[in-house]
């Protein structure tokens, strides 16, 4: 296990995705924290995110529904556990909006945003109950699906810079 910041990875449990981006940390909050703006980028192409609710705080709704390119759509409701603006978003689909319990749960996520020279340190992690559940997520593409997003957000963060 090694140690990032307050959490512990479990390399049986856990996903890492971390990078540096040449995009400020301000705008990378934005794109998490504003539906309109999460829309552009959260669904790997050609998958879409059609909808999107936000209520930024502890309890608050995490709410998205994502399209396959057949139209299929994929509702994810789930809530979040913490907010440390421009720095950190902790959510889960254990939980209901007010921290009600779910009866299936995926993950839960961490993703953080440090201040680097020249950009943002990204990293997000995917925690799970189980090795299963785990080993299902990474077999789903989560490297290549949440690395594809990250450059959408990116690609997104520049076109609203300029």
């Amino acid at each position: 296990m090694n140690k990032l910041d307050d959490l512990t990875i479990d390399p049986t449990l856990d996903l890492v995705l971390e990078r540096v981006v040449d995009v400020p940390r301000e705008i990378i909050w934005q794109a998490w924290t504003q539906p309109e703006h999460l829309m552009a980028w959260f669904a790997p192409k050609p998958w879409l995110t059609v909808d999107c609710k936000i209520d930024l705080r502890p309890g608050g709704i995490f709410y998205t529904v994502m399209q396959s390119p057949e139209g299929k759509q994929f509702p994810n409701t789930g809530c979040f556990l913490e907010i440390v603006p421009h720095e950190k978003l902790v959510f889960t689909d254990a939980l209901a909006p007010g921290f009600r319990p779910l009866e299936s749960s995926f993950f839960t996520a961490v993703v953080t945003f440090t201040s680097e020279a020249g950009g943002t340190r990204y990293r997000a992690v995917a925690i799970h109950k189980d090795q299963a559940g785990r080993e299902q997520h990474e077999a789903m593409g989560f490297h290549e699906g949440w690395s594809q997003c990250l450059d959408q957000l990116v690609a997104w963060a520049k076109s609203v810079e300029n």
